[in-house]
């Protein structure tokens, strides 16, 4: 059955905000993860309902992201291929893109707008760098003026609103929620942890650490092989460092550093609370444990700097603005050509945990929006970035981040 709404001259129907969501994913993870696309009906709604890199965010149930699907394949905008024994797994692919033949340029930035709304040039040439590496701002705004004058127009720029630095824009393919006159949502304070200064922070991080690190351990130890991302992710670091020192800074109870050997790298784990040093050293005797702090890593003894830095949710308690000067740090020590890969819990608020694993602690944990971790990266003179972002599996409740770039020779 055809769609029956009325068709522009593009060809494109006025998308529903659901329609939006839909094909703005299969945009994004075309490009991001094409080895898993064609994508299934629950890995469409999976990157629908992500909490990162997507406004709103959104709760859609099966039912309906199945149906959105339909209605993208009645207007030809998208397609299904059937995978699996038997050919019995449906799977969705757009179409849009090259129906309407938009240069890699124009897709990047409209998939950014499709999947959160209106948005400044600057904001979306770091939202876009996966899917197209702009050289600069003045690039996108550029496409973006093109795009406004093209015949139709794809995109319109929002007059600027008091207070406002600069001018946003939305797409035209359909309505946007948000509105010119809507007041922006307060920014999430992501300081709060400093309130009482650093120090205290980092002895309330020590302190709590400590009294968990035997249930902590017992708990995280066996998690990798239920993580199949996570352990590709590691086995691409061992490679990348090419046989070069590994510092797993802010190991815990080693586990991931017993992990980086088993693959067959030359690798110490570092963490900043003595007992889980000494959990790891209980568990995983065979590797060189030490008690230190990320943000002071110093270069490996025998060798003119790390192969790899790996920084495994040893961030989550800095705040925004600590955050360019623990990457920097973590760089600092990478020989010519090393790497640092860094995982963190995406999104944009602190979480305060006065109790885990029954014990009565105080712990702040900071989720950064993978564009700020991605310019911390950047502004540290990393080059050749990736990164990845991934929902919840197994009991987690988090949206997962990983950041990778590599030192410049």
């Amino acid at each position: 059955m055809q769609d029956s709404r009325v068709v522009p001259v593009n060809g494109i129907p006025e998308l529903t905000s659901e329609e939006q969501r839909v094909l703005g994913s299969l945009l994004e993870k075309e490009i991001t993860v094409p080895g898993s696309y064609p994508m299934t009906l629950n890995a469409v709604r999976t990157a629908c309902n992500q909490t990162s890199s997507r406004e709103p965010v959104v709760d859609y149930d099966e039912p309906t992201v199945n149906e959105t699907l339909r209605q993208l394949r009645d207007a030809d905008l998208v397609t299904t291929t059937w995978a699996g024994s038997g050919q019995r797994s449906v799977k969705f692919a757009q179409t849009v893109a090259a129906r309407q033949g938009w240069s890699p340029q124009v897709r990047a930035l409209l998939t950014v707008l499709l999947l959160r709304g209106a948005q400044p040039a600057g904001a979306l040439k770091t939202r876009a760098e996966r899917l197209h590496g702009f050289t600069d701002r003045s690039q996108v705004e550029a496409t973006l003026r093109a795009m406004a004058t093209a015949e139709p127009a794809l995109v319109r720029e929002l007059p600027r609103r008091p207070g406002q630095q600069d001018p946003r824009w939305i797409h035209l393919l359909g309505p946007v929620a948000a509105t010119e006159d809507a007041a922006p949502a307060p920014p999430a304070d992501l300081e709060t942890p400093l309130a009482e200064g650093s120090q205290v922070r980092d002895q309330r991080v020590r302190t709590s650490y400590g009294v968990i690190a035997a249930d902590y351990a017992e708990a995280l130890v066996d998690e990798l092989p239920d993580l199949p991302f996570e352990r590709w992710l590691l086995q691409r670091v061992v490679e990348l460092a090419a046989g070069a020192p590994i510092a797993d800074a802010g190991c815990g109870p080693g586990h991931v550093t017993d992990h980086l050997a088993g693959l067959g790298a030359q690798v110490r784990g570092i963490d900043l609370s003595g007992e889980m040093i000494e959990q790891a050293r209980t568990r995983f005797p065979d590797h060189d444990y030490r008690v230190g702090d990320l943000r002071q890593l110093l270069r490996p003894e025998n060798a003119d700097g790390w192969g790899a830095v790996l920084g495994w949710y040893s961030l989550i308690h800095l705040t925004a603005a600590e955050l360019p000067a623990a990457v920097a740090s973590l760089v600092r020590p990478l020989r010519p050509g090393g790497w640092l890969l860094v995982g963190l819990h995406a999104g944009a608020e602190v979480i305060r945990h006065p109790n885990w694993f029954g014990h009565q602690i105080e712990l702040d944990f900071v989720f950064h929006p993978p564009e700020s971790v991605v310019a911390a990266f950047g502004a540290a003179g990393l080059t050749d970035l990736e990164y990845y972002v991934r929902g919840p599996q197994r009991q987690e409740t988090t949206t997962r981040c990983y950041v990778l770039g590599r030192r410049p020779d």
